[in-house]
């Protein structure tokens, strides 16, 4: 399998594509939902409320999974399985990291964006928010640009193809 090399997966994890994470409801069947995430040396940094589904899922049991994929140019696939951190005010600052988000994904690394990037991160302020850190246990990371499919799916074909 064609797994990332780290320069690739540096390059990878600076992208502003949204990631999926899954988290567990209390009869175990999963849940997910798309949500913005920072890479960082610690780890990768999720914002959200207290009053959504999947943080009340990740209070309960940390266990989560989240996936990311991106298109051209960068055309790959990413996943880190692991356990979830909750981080709160008035104990931790949570806006130093928050503000980061927002400027990778509404900033985009755009000047002229500072306004927006203002706007959002000043009513972000107003939610009741918290992050979470997810500690990869397990990562997966696959450059998709020369993925040529598992060997046993290639061997069917070629048997196909030769019958």
């Amino acid at each position: 399998m064609p797994r990332m090399t780290p320069e690739t997966l540096a390059e990878f994890l600076q992208l502003p594509v949204v990631g999926v994470i899954a988290t567990l409801r209390r009869d175990g069947m999963p849940y997910t939902v798309p949500v913005w995430w920072l890479y960082r040396d610690d780890g990768i940094w999720i914002t959200g409320t207290y009053n959504r589904v999947w943080c009340r899922h990740l209070l309960r049991d940390p266990r989560a999974s989240l996936c990311i994929e991106s298109g051209p140019p960068l055309t790959g696939h990413v996943e880190f399985d692991g356990r979830v951190t909750p981080f709160e005010l008035p104990g931790f600052d949570i806006w130093p990291i928050s503000r980061l988000l927002v400027e990778k994904y509404v900033g985009r690394g755009d000047p002229a964006n500072a306004p927006a990037v203002d706007a959002f991160f000043a009513n972000m302020q107003t939610e009741p928010r918290l992050l979470f850190r997810l500690e990869p246990q397990v990562t997966r990371a696959i450059d998709m640009r020369v993925y040529r499919g598992k060997r046993a799916d290639r061997e069917y074909q070629q048997r196909a193809a030769g019958a």
